[in-house]
């Protein structure tokens, strides 16, 4: 839900504090209210996150809750459900006072998003195209309502994209094979 009529910058966003707890993307110069995360898409995260420390990857460069400053034709942020940032990000992250993936710090290496309903576009066309932008190297579109992992590999100016479904083992292009299958990502478990 589009909260005000008038554009944003990115500086008055990252200044903008209504009082509530509640959070806010900026799509295209306007802010836009993120809805509460469903049960199953925090358990997908919760999952993620945990499969995520078991691979070795240092709980700091794992997050659920940063953010990250998009290129559109207007000012744009996405929250995305996981990110995996380099040592560089993290260390450009430390002691910040906003968890907020600036155009002047390094790509996240990975970010992925958990498809809500009647949010497809949103993960599977724009948000595509603005981490592909951003030089983000991974990203997952994992989509409950479709029973599918999409893994998308950034190459040469182009993401390519291998989709994965039941018990077939995902294959990371940053990690390898993984010992996690859409299954197991889908039920939460």
């Amino acid at each position: 839900m589009t909260i005000a009529s008038q554009k944003m910058t990115l500086e008055e966003y990252l200044n903008y504090d209504d009082g509530t707890d509640i959070r806010y993307e900026l799509e295209n110069g306007e802010l836009v209210a993120l809805p509460p995360e469903s049960e199953l898409n925090i358990r997908i995260a919760s999952l993620l996150f945990a499969f995520f420390l078991t691979q070795g990857i240092p709980s700091f460069r794992v997050r659920i809750g940063t953010e990250i400053v998009v290129s559109g034709s207007q000012a744009t942020t996405r929250f995305p459900d996981i990110l995996v940032l380099s040592e560089e990000l993290a260390a450009a992250l430390e002691g910040a006072s906003r968890s907020t993936v600036t155009l002047d710090m390094p790509p996240p290496m990975l970010a992925v998003e958990i498809v809500s309903p009647k949010q497809e576009n949103r993960d599977y066309r724009y948000k595509r195209s603005e981490y592909g932008a951003r030089g983000i190297a991974e990203y997952w579109i994992i989509d409950p309502m479709q029973q599918k992992v999409t893994v998308l590999e950034w190459v040469e100016g182009l993401y390519e994209e291998k989709a994965y479904e039941g018990n077939r083992p995902i294959v990371s292009p940053l990690l390898g094979v993984l010992n996690l299958t859409p299954s197991q990502i889908l039920q939460g478990r």
